[in-house]
């Protein structure tokens, strides 16, 4: 009997190493992912910034592709959390969307490559299913926010909300497009643009001496 129990601590705690394991895995590489680029990135170079063997991951992910899917959707769950921290602060909408732009800027300003690009391209399958979850995580931030505006006064009551919305996310992906917008260009400046032109799209006059105060804020600050 008390074998039994020292055997099944043991497996438990085994269970447990195992899946700190994966984790450290998927951690690892998302983060050689977003800054050297998905295709350029080995499972080799994982295993080597792990110091584990390269059979070791491959004993949790059976290809390439499946950590590369893995890592995308722990990198979008992050990306989401962030979101929704900002969204509970309860700010108003125009300072709420600001705040998400600050976000998005920290968490991309080490970036080297151009994720999306290389994702698309060498991983289509993975990349429809990001941008799937990406569309619905985004639309349902940006209903909030929308119907949290014409609450507050600050957005006009008649924006049609789902087109919208699914504006801000293509115009949102559109930007981090290498073929139009090349890498070097994607900038706070940039980010920026983008918000000013969809908000100078749906705001009221209130809402509008709230968007130029903050633009003038943010000039000053850069």
């Amino acid at each position: 009997m008390e074998t039994f129990v020292v055997s099944k601590v043991s497996f438990l705690h085994l269970q447990k190493f195992f899946i700190n394991l994966k984790d450290q895995i998927i951690n690892t590489a998302a983060e050689l992912f977003l800054n050297l680029g998905f295709k350029s990135v080995t499972m080799d170079d994982i295993a080597n910034e792990l110091g584990i063997s390269k059979k070791t991951i491959y004993s949790h992910f059976s290809t390439k592709t499946k950590l590369v899917e893995a890592s995308t959707l722990h990198i979008l769950s992050q990306i989401s959390c962030g979101i929704e921290t900002i969204i509970s602060q309860e700010k108003n909408a125009i300072v709420e969307l600001f705040d998400i732009k600050n976000f998005a800027m920290k968490h991309l300003k080490d970036n080297k490559s151009s994720p999306q690009f290389q994702l698309k391209k060498y991983y289509p399958k993975v990349f429809n299913l990001v941008q799937k979850n990406h569309l619905q995580i985004m639309e349902g931030c940006v209903l909030k926010n929308l119907e949290k505006g014409i609450k507050n006064g600050l957005y006009r009551e008649n924006i049609p909300l789902e087109f919208t919305s699914k504006i801000y996310f293509v115009g949102m992906m559109g930007i981090k497009d290498e073929y139009h917008f090349p890498l070097e260009k994607f900038s706070n400046e940039l980010l920026e643009n983008f918000l000013d032109y969809h908000l100078r799209a749906i705001v009221t006059e209130k809402g509008l001496k709230t968007l130029i105060t903050l633009l003038n804020k943010s000039h000053l600050n850069n």
